[in-house]
């Protein structure tokens, strides 16, 4: 059985952290952060969230519907040049799991998340706090505890039906980590 809900979720997390962030920031000068380099652990780049939540982000407005010929706002002149320079390169990630795809009972797409805030009655994390991670073999669903994922980590706006879902991607090696 295969559950397709991320688009949902994403865009939830994404419009709303999007829409709450743009109000206060219209007319607002685009100032890009310097982030502190990350360790290195195993040949990793040892991605925390102080790393990548560490400067603001503002999910551009986009209403596909309203044109759908458009090219979407992308908002990477937002992103450090340092945040940058992580694309493409191996990284560990730890936090918490959101399944958003799942195949046979595993998840083989989930939000890694700064906490488990967004869960239930929390907040809406800005679209610096997830990663989407995604893995073709799946792996169990862990959720409650922080569990770290290694892979080839991507930086850049990803967009699916139209919508931002997200600014950062692992395509994970295999099953994770539970941290204590």
């Amino acid at each position: 059985m295969r559950i397709l809900f991320s688009a949902q979720i994403a865009w939830a997390l994404a419009g709303a952290a999007g829409w709450a962030g743009a109000a206060a920031a219209e007319g607002a000068p685009v100032v890009a952060a310097i982030v502190a380099p990350p360790e290195m652990e195993d040949g990793f780049l040892k991605l925390g969230f102080d790393r990548l939540a560490g400067y603001k982000f503002v999910a551009p407005q986009f209403d596909p519907l309203a044109d759908p010929k458009a090219t979407p706002p992308t908002g990477e002149e937002q992103i450090p040049s340092e945040v940058k320079g992580w694309n493409g390169r191996k990284a560990v990630v730890t936090g918490f799991m959101l399944p958003t795809k799942l195949e046979n009972g595993k998840a083989v797409e989930f939000l890694l998340m700064a906490n488990q805030m967004a869960c239930c009655y929390g907040v809406v994390p800005n679209t610096n706090d997830w990663v989407i991670v995604r893995t073709s073999q799946g792996v169990p669903i862990i959720q409650d505890v922080p569990i770290a994922f290694r892979g080839r980590f991507k930086v850049g706006a990803m967009f699916e039906n139209g919508y931002m879902t997200g600014i950062y991607a692992l395509e994970a090696d295999g099953p994770g980590v539970v941290k204590d």
